[in-house]
């Protein structure tokens, strides 16, 4: 598997934010929170992704987009954490929560952190559901 983030991959259905929004099945850690939803989506990869960082938190639309860039990166070098462990399709938004700026070392191992906790979840809620 190629260490790609294409269109496909990337959650831009209106809908389909709504509903996860809707939901709220989330897991953080901080600075990092991933809001999900098992669904079914019009792609051929088991989830689709999006990215936030509030303006609330970063006036300066400079810094939101570093941290964007930065966050999809690091999902994109880890996404095989979560692909290797799905076995339903899942839609998610990872969202930035903190109210400063961090390293991309800890945006990275807090990525790995976060993507494994994600995994976990899922388990969980399919063993519960079963």
């Amino acid at each position: 598997m190629k260490n790609t983030l294409g269109k496909e991959e990337r959650l831009k259905s209106k809908k389909l934010i709504e509903r996860l929004y809707c939901e709220k099945n989330y897991v953080k850690t901080f600075p990092l929170r991933i809001i999900f939803l098992q669904t079914d989506h019009n792609s051929n990869f088991p989830a689709q992704v999006g990215v936030s960082v509030p303006k609330r938190n970063f006036k300066l639309a400079v810094d939101r987009n570093r941290i964007r860039r930065l966050i999809r990166e690091t999902y994109r070098l880890q996404k095989q954490i979560v692909y290797d462990n799905l076995e339903e399709p899942y839609v998610f938004m990872i969202s930035y929560i903190g109210k400063e700026e961090c390293t991309y070392a800890t945006l990275f191992l807090k990525m790995e952190k976060l993507l494994t906790l994600f995994v976990n979840e899922t388990k969980k809620i399919k063993n519960d559901s079963i």
